[in-house]
């Protein structure tokens, strides 16, 4: 059973960080590129930042563009979420997701290009 599980979310004030972690399990990805996709209430899912297979290519929102950095340690099977600078307008449970074909470069926007997600991890920034 193929399984992603998100962690590292909570409440940090306006201008702090938090690191999310994504730790996959039951298929390993290493040729996959994964993303960070996030969902506010009442907004639709949106994407946040993408990394290829071997992480040679990283995309991100331009929302977030500067201030987020994502990674991957393959041998741990695993991505990563680095998160500075927040602000309120990223308060929004975040999702990551493995991609769907192998070796694609650059990771997709769409998040029809993911095939396995995981259950989200709640970032709440206060003011």
């Amino acid at each position: 059973q193929v399984q992603l599980v998100e962690s590292g979310g909570g409440l940090v004030q306006a201008g702090g960080s938090l690191r999310l972690s994504c730790a996959a399990s039951g298929r390993a990805f290493a040729s996959n590129a994964m993303g960070w996709f996030r969902q506010a209430p009442e907004k639709e899912r949106e994407f946040v930042a993408g990394i290829t297979w071997n992480g040679g290519n990283t995309d991100y929102a331009d929302s977030v563009k500067g201030r987020f950095t994502i990674s991957r340690d393959n041998a741990k099977n695993a991505v990563y979420l680095q998160m500075n600078s927040l602000k309120p307008e990223d308060t929004a449970v975040y999702f990551c997701a493995a991609g769907k074909r192998e070796f694609r470069a650059p990771a997709p926007r769409s998040a029809g290009g993911y095939s396995y997600w995981g259950q989200g991890t709640q970032v709440t920034v206060s003011s």
